[in-house]
Order: C-alpha cells, then structure tokens, then sequence
C-alpha cells in the first residue's frame, strides 16, 4: 500500500527538538558523571529548556495527529504506533529504575505521551473548541498549587497514583515528569494548529528546506528510535571515555 505524503515542516521541528533534548542530556550526563557542577533541578537556564523542548515534542505529536487524522489514518496503525510508545515508555521506566532507585521514571514524557495520544486521538473532531480545551488544560495544570491553597481537601491528589493527572502541590521525586495536565493543553493546540493549517492549505506544510532541513526530518521521522537510543549511547561513549583516560 502506498504510504501517505509527510509534511517536512512537522518533521524537521521534531528533529530540532531531538537534537536539542541530545544536547541537553549530554550536559545532563556530563554533571551526572562529576565533569561539570550545574543545578538541573532548579537552575533556569536548565529549567526552562526542558520545558521548551518537552513542548515542541508535545506540538509536534498533535501537529502529527491532525496529519494522521485527515490521511485517514485507522485506528489499527494508530494502536500499533501506540504500543511502541507503550512498550518504550515501561523500558523508561525498567531502566531509570536500575539508574536511579529512589527517583526511577514513573510517568515521563512517553508515559504521558501514550495517554495524551488517545485522548488527543478522541478529540480530532473537536474543531474550533480545541483551543479553548488546550487552554484549560493548561490552565488547570499550571494553576494547580494554587487549586490546593483554595481547597485543601484536594490533597488527595498529591498521592503518587493520581500523580499523573498533574494537578499537584508538591513535584514527586523522580527523573522525568511529563503528567497529563498541563501538558495535555500542548497536544490539543498541536492537533488544532494542524487542522487549520491543513483546512486552508497553508503554504509553509509544502516548505522544503535545504540539507539541514532533510537531516532533521530525517531525525524526526525516526523519533522513537532516537529517543530510546540516544542516551545510552552518549552515556555509554562518556563512560568507556573516562575509562580509557582514566
């Protein structure tokens, strides 16, 4: 069967979001390893890339379902794709735990991704009533604290197995945290961006590049694997460097 046309916009800014998240955790490593002093838990610089870069994952993931949904994308592929992220996301998991024991990944960004993609998937036809719905996820998510100063009966939701939901006081300990609220908000602009690019056939989804713009599609055509690999990769090249040079 002849597979449907990609758009290389969309996949050469998930690219740029997997070069930039290699660099970020390449300093990660490089303090994790005791070759640099720096504060990724509190420091801004830090801080606020994560951020960014978690939300141009979470964009781009909605911008790909609008494209998936008008290509008539079934919910078969949809499930395949979805067990991928699944599996990889429990790897996460397994492997942040042998790492990191007290502070393993429980609901990362391919946890949180696996839930945002049904829900994301159910609301396509949600048209104009997408950003009103992101805004108020978001808005819910990030006004949380102040959800539980107004009503303390709501602490509750500070028990790990609600943690997912996002609607915390306090930030569980833990590696990676990406919980449905307010990040949900990202991936419902996404898929409504998508869809009003596409509905007026906007000229920029036909943009091409040059050679840079091919590599980074390139990249963002294989996020998954370049997710899943890249760190053990660049933790495993920093170790067996420091080994040989002692």
């Amino acid at each position: 069967m002849k597979s449907s046309p990609r758009f290389q916009l969309i996949d050469a800014l998930r690219g740029v979001a997997l070069v930039w998240m290699t660099a970020y955790h390449f300093a990660f490593d490089l303090n994790h390893l005791g070759w640099i002093r720096q504060d990724f838990l509190n420091h801004p610089f830090w801080t606020v890339q994560r951020t960014l870069i978690v939300s141009l994952f979470l964009l781009c993931a909605g911008l790909g379902q609008s494209v998936a949904v008008a290509q008539g994308q079934g919910w078969g592929r949809f499930w395949r794709r979805w067990a991928q992220v699944a599996a990889c996301a429990a790897l996460v998991s397994l492997g942040s735990w042998w790492m990191f024991p007290r502070s393993y990944i429980f609901f990362g960004v391919l946890h949180g991704l696996a839930v945002m993609l049904i829900v994301t998937r159910l609301s396509a036809r949600g048209g104009a009533g997408l950003w009103p719905l992101g805004a108020l996820a978001l808005g819910l998510g990030l006004g949380a604290e102040r959800l539980h100063a107004a009503w303390p009966a709501l602490a509750w939701l500070d028990a790990k197995p609600f943690n997912v939901l996002g609607l915390i006081a306090h930030k569980p300990v833990t590696e990676d945290y990406v919980p449905v609220l307010p990040w949900l908000g990202l991936m419902l602009w996404g898929l409504a961006l998508g869809q009003w690019a596409q509905r007026r056939d906007w000229p920029g989804l036909a943009w091409q590049g040059g050679a840079l713009a091919r590599a980074l599609a390139w990249a963002g055509r294989h996020s998954l694997s370049w997710y899943m690999l890249h760190q053990p990769l660049l933790l495993g090249a920093l170790m067996g460097w420091r080994a040989v040079t002692g």
